[in-house]
């Protein structure tokens, strides 16, 4: 253990550092060892920005909750629970962050879909036509309330069951298959037309 907490004289960072696990690098952070927090950004960044990126209106949202949340987590660190995974722990931090964000932007509307921005049917299939598609179905997504929308991306887009889901979002697990099945419903109506193959060339 000696080791662990002795600087990289190179690097700055702690020996062996990136062998230990997420819950014993959170631990550290606690005992007041310099850089565990951030080799344990380091692993889940990419997951949490995308978490962040999925829960918010926009980019700008999604980067001013996600330094919310670090700044939370970082500050809370020793108020975690070992009967949690760190990722799942980080995680709830950031949805609930963006989650307040949203809030205090009431005033933000939901993006709706107008009919002039819908893609227009072409003969081959591109990568012009896949990013309409994608934005098509980006907007249908954001369209939807914000946690119908949290709760459909724990569960269809990063596969959390819905037990998890809930325990993630601090609510019952009756609520997130209502929320899921709301928001899938209203997807659906939102993308009826893309069952028309003309409309996905």
């Amino acid at each position: 253990m000696g080791e662990r907490s002795r600087p990289h004289p190179a690097g700055g960072r702690s020996f062996a550092v990136d062998e230990l696990s997420d819950v014993q690098l959170l631990h550290e952070h606690v005992a007041g060892r310099g850089h565990a927090f951030a080799e344990l950004l380091r692993r889940h960044n990419d997951h949490l920005w995308q978490t962040a990126l999925r829960t918010s209106y926009n980019r700008e949202d999604a980067a001013d909750s996600l330094q919310d949340a670090l700044l939370s987590a970082h500050r809370t660190a020793a108020s975690f629970r070992a009967e949690a995974e760190v990722r799942s722990w980080l995680h709830a931090i950031v949805v609930n962050a963006c989650l307040d964000r949203i809030r205090r932007n009431k005033t933000r509307r939901a993006i709706a879909i107008a009919p002039e921005s819908l893609p227009e049917p072409t003969v081959v299939r591109d990568d012009y036509a896949e990013l309409e598609l994608s934005i098509v179905v980006d907007r249908a997504l954001f369209s939807l309330p914000p946690d119908q929308r949290t709760a459909l991306v724990a569960v269809d887009l990063e596969g959390y069951s819905v037990a998890d889901a809930a325990a993630l979002l601090g609510v019952p697990v009756g609520t997130i298959k209502s929320r899921c099945a709301r928001a899938r419903q209203r997807l659906q109506e939102r993308l009826e037309f893309l069952r028309d193959p003309g409309n996905r060339k």
